[in-house]
């Protein structure tokens, strides 16, 4: 490739990375969860508490209840990673302003600069990391020939964070694409109007949790089992929520170690694996290892269970029907937790088969998006939050599913309304989908139908056979392509809701219903959500079969 075309490629990464920053900047310049609400806040508070806990006590208090840290006020709740965080970032915040993390006197602590510090916290660790200098010259270049890609111990590092991890992502997984397609994908990734407002709106860092995930998801593409599993075991450390994908890794690793030619290869590789994520957990854990019950504490602290199946208003199908059956009043609270892990697993179940027969990178992206889905839609004590796990592996498959990459994210937004309303983010969440839906909704049809030849080993698209199915669907119904008539379709389906959200502003509900907007908008967020993972999991087989079918066409 040309060196112009290689600095050009560059010039737009940097760029396109550029506009997100500029985007999470400008969220970040509406209110946070809980500003100015005493006495307990928000979630912005519980993180500014979480680093002013961090920052005077020893790792081994931090989760234990005393007269310095009442774990009834915002109690750490998080694996040890976040803690880590919190410490780190709590040292530079008392390095500039001491009185943002004092101990006991500065709850609620709001100050202008403060503010300001804790939000660039969160941009920071969207981009902090090494990234190689020449990771952008090549990140949007077409990647010429083997598209299985060899990475250095240094870019191994990159993994950390969530911007290097979307870049590497898109090198293990772009190969073969043109310039443009990467930079809608880049888009697609980056500006994921859900995820801006969570962490850079409401206030959290999730996108850490996340990119440790992509970094894995990448590592492992890219033939780096070990590398993979320990950067999962770190998202796992970070956020409990990261078990969300426990179900597809593990499938996905043991599928790829039972193909190995031999008993004793097979062995080997899952014992070698299972000893990095031994490791991995036990440098995690060290500090509370090291202390009587330590480890315990912690994990008691980590199993939300007395919070109850689900908090405020959430689109999942335990939130959805209670309004039809009262689950909290038939059941205990012991049947609801061993019926929502029951659910969870039997949903995740049919892709976990698929990635132990038939492992492959575009499988384990799949497996993650479906095993998200299912434990998002069944599991116990989801958040509202928790929808951001299903939107990185689909957004990941932008490639693939361009349309579905498009609307899920739409919708995902949509469900977590009644909690960015009482945030005070209305003007941005209409700002973020305004922006989504110029300049990224519109291009997934085109994208779609201007796939690249499909390739094998490490990138992924579309098969032959769907990408002939979509056009001669549509052509037999309205004349035009089946992506772009599912497009269509995601547009028309928007007008619910706008209706919903007009009526909100002008229509007072009914006295004995007043979270009725809240529970319209939860489930029709819902019904787009569990149709996602329904066709996430035909999908899926569907690659499948087509794996099959090649194979006995070879024979024959």
């Amino acid at each position: 490739m040309p060196v112009i075309d290689k600095q050009s490629a560059a010039i737009s990464c940097i760029v396109l990375c550029g506009a997100a920053l500029l985007a999470r900047f400008t969220v970040g310049l509406h209110p946070y969860s809980g500003r100015g609400v005493a006495p307990h806040f928000g979630d912005y508070e519980a993180q500014r508490h979480w680093m002013e806990v961090t920052v005077h006590l020893p790792a081994s208090e931090w989760y234990v209840d005393s007269k310095s840290n009442n774990l009834s006020y915002w109690g750490l709740d998080y694996p040890p990673l976040s803690g880590y965080q919190s410490w780190l970032f709590g040292q530079a915040i008392r390095s500039i302003e001491p009185d943002a993390v004092a101990l006991h006197t500065s709850h609620g602590y709001e100050s202008p600069h403060s503010k300001f510090l804790m939000r660039l916290t969160v941009v920071v660790s969207d981009i902090l990391g090494k990234i190689l200098d020449d990771a952008m010259c090549w990140s949007l270049s077409p990647n010429p020939g083997n598209s299985c890609v060899e990475l250095t111990r240094d870019s191994k590092l990159c993994y950390a964070v969530f911007f290097p991890a979307v870049l590497l992502c898109l090198r293990v997984f772009g190969g073969g694409k043109t310039v443009h397609e990467k930079q809608w994908w880049l888009l697609v990734v980056l500006l994921q109007p859900a995820a801006l407002l969570i962490d850079h709106g409401h206030f959290q860092y999730n996108n850490i949790t996340l990119g440790f995930a992509a970094g894995a998801a990448a590592a492992i593409a890219a033939g780096h089992d070990c590398w993979g599993s320990m950067l999962f075991c770190l998202s796992l450390n970070h956020k409990q929520m990261s078990m969300y994908y426990a179900p597809a890794f593990f499938a996905h690793l043991l599928g790829k170690c039972l193909q190995k030619p031999s008993m004793t290869q097979q062995v080997f590789g899952v014992a070698k694996l299972g000893l990095v994520v031994v490791a991995t957990f036990a440098v995690c854990w060290a500090p509370f290892l090291a202390s009587p019950g330590g480890a315990l504490q912690v994990l008691h602290r980590l199993v939300p269970v007395k919070r109850g199946l689900y908090e405020d208003y959430v689109a999942n199908f335990w939130c959805v029907t209670s309004p039809v059956f009262k689950w909290r009043r038939v059941y205990t609270q012991q049947a609801l937790v061993t019926m929502c892990a029951g659910a969870s697993l039997v949903a995740a179940l049919p892709s976990m088969i698929h990635q132990i027969m038939s492992p492959s990178p575009r499988g384990l992206l799949m497996g993650m998006a479906n095993s998200a889905l299912a434990f998002f839609l069944f599991s116990y004590q989801v958040h509202e939050k928790s929808i951001l796990l299903a939107l990185l592996p689909v957004t990941l498959l932008a490639f693939d599913q361009p349309v579905v990459a498009a609307w899920l994210p739409v919708w995902a937004a949509l469900s977590m309304y009644p909690l960015l309303r009482k945030d005070g983010l209305s003007i941005a969440y209409l700002a973020c989908l305004l922006l989504w839906l110029a300049v990224v909704a519109p291009r997934s049809s085109l994208q779609s139908e201007q796939q690249s030849p499909v390739q094998t080993g490490h990138a992924y698209t579309q098969s032959k056979r769907s990408r002939r199915l979509g056009p001669r669907v549509g052509a037999k119904l309205v004349g035009v392509s089946g992506p772009q008539l599912l497009h269509y379709a995601s547009l028309l389906s928007l007008l619910p809701a706008a209706c919903i959200h007009v009526a909100q502003c002008f229509v007072q509900p009914p006295a004995q219903l007043l979270h009725l907007y809240d529970a319209a908008f939860v489930t029709l967020s819902f019904v787009h959500i569990f149709s996602t993972a329904v066709y996430f999991n035909v999908s899926q087989w569907s690659l499948f079969m087509s794996l099959v079918s090649k194979k006995h066409s070879k024979r024959s």
